[in-house]
């Protein structure tokens, strides 16, 4: 999948020349490649903690968590009394990705809710300095529309899997629901006024975009 957006040997060299992921990084994202779980991988991982670092974020919601692996990036890129509001429908996930953050010391930054992440997000008060999407690739154009009203003035929406295994450049396979919604969610980023948008082709495709 990764070797249609990025080379494989670079992909490959990537992996060789960063540095080795700490003990609970480590068994996260041996759960994921054991179990097929999704999660962003250490190279975005380290550009969503540069982000989230550079913009200063107190505020974080994250929409769509799994296992907790990208939330565990944002906690430790956040200072001491920000919170990163962690979503996902399944309780077992939920439950798992808390004893990762006791573990990593950040349960603290962290705070659980379960159930439908647009939800979450419509009943969680107040605004953000960062959200970032990765949840069913059919729901990112709804994304956008909650979203957007809930970021503070440049702020950052940040969107995992916007090349979507290359089936973006391809029209048949436009066909199925979560490659149109990828296809939208990329219209709308670059064609709203509100923000400046930038994909990066890196891993499966990442989309970074200020509120201006």
């Amino acid at each position: 999948m990764v070797s249609q957006i990025t080379h494989s040997a670079i992909a490959k060299y990537l992996e060789t020349i960063l540095p080795p992921s700490d003990p609970v990084l480590r068994e996260m994202e041996a759960l994921a490649k054991r179990r097929n779980i999704p999660i962003i991988g250490p190279v975005v991982g380290r550009i969503l903690y540069q982000l989230v670092c550079l913009k200063n974020a107190r505020r974080v919601f994250e929409m769509g968590s799994a296992i907790g692996y990208s939330t565990l990036w944002i906690a430790r890129a956040l200072p001491e009394g920000s919170t990163v509001y962690y979503t996902d429908s399944n309780p077992n996930n939920a439950r798992r990705a808390a004893r990762f953050f006791e573990r990593a010391r950040v349960s603290h930054k962290v705070t659980i809710l379960t159930g439908d992440a647009i939800e979450l997000l419509a009943r969680t008060p107040g605004k953000f300095d960062v959200i970032f999407n990765d949840i069913d690739k059919a729901q990112y154009p709804e994304v956008f529309r909650h979203a957007l009203p809930r970021l503070r003035k440049g702020g950052l929406l940040l969107a995992d899997n916007v090349l979507w295994s290359g089936r973006v450049t391809r029209p048949r396979a436009k066909q199925d629901a979560a490659t149109r919604g990828v296809t939208e969610f990329n219209r709308l980023i670059y064609s709203s006024p509100e923000l400046f948008s930038t994909i990066l082709p890196v891993r499966d495709g990442f989309a970074v975009c200020q509120k201006m």
